[in-house]
């Protein structure tokens, strides 16, 4: 946490490709940012530059994309209500034609995700807020909060490589 807490206020990206022993090409990167909207758009457009050119999510993209930004639009907003001294932190593992996955983590308080309202009920249809996790959910293969809410963990597998049941682990990890 203390080397988080050093960076500075700008995005820190770090990426690494190597050939695991199968001979499959692995993307790994690690990223923080600070809590503020505005760095949102900036990490996420240079994380999905390397993972499109990995090739793990073929045909997948626009969901990984869509899900990683409302996770981290969450993580700033909510997780550490905008605190621009708190950071954000993105791990991704790519496999090549296999899959991805993401984790998220702020630097807030967390949250029980059972205390979050159904935004499908029809009381709250028009709710201004309150879609983003049912969103990740729709758009990955596996969601899952850890570390009492601080932490989003997410997988997709490739399209040419879809899950065979719920508890696949075929998505990269």
């Amino acid at each position: 946490m203390a080397r988080m807490e050093a960076l500075s206020r700008r995005s820190d990206l770090r990426a690494h490709l190597a050939k695991t022993p199968g001979s499959e090409s692995l993307l790994e990167v690690d990223a923080w940012m600070p809590s503020e909207v505005k760095a949102i758009s900036p990490l996420v457009d240079r994380l999905m530059r390397l993972i499109e050119g990995s090739h793990c999510i073929t045909g997948e993209e626009h969901a990984v994309e869509l899900a990683l930004r409302e996770a981290l639009s969450n993580a700033v907003v909510h997780g550490n209500r905008l605190d621009a001294h708190k950071l954000v932190h993105v791990r991704c593992r790519c496999k090549v034609g296999k899959g991805i996955s993401l984790i998220v983590s702020d630097q807030g308080q967390g949250f029980d995700v059972r205390s979050i309202p159904d935004p499908l009920a029809v009381e709250n249809l028009e709710a201004e807020h309150g879609r983003g996790i049912h969103i990740m959910k729709l758009a990955m293969d596996q969601v899952a909060f850890e570390q009492r809410g601080t932490e989003v963990h997410m997988c997709k597998s490739s399209a040419r490589n879809p899950r065979v049941g719920p508890q696949s682990d075929s998505c990269g990890s």
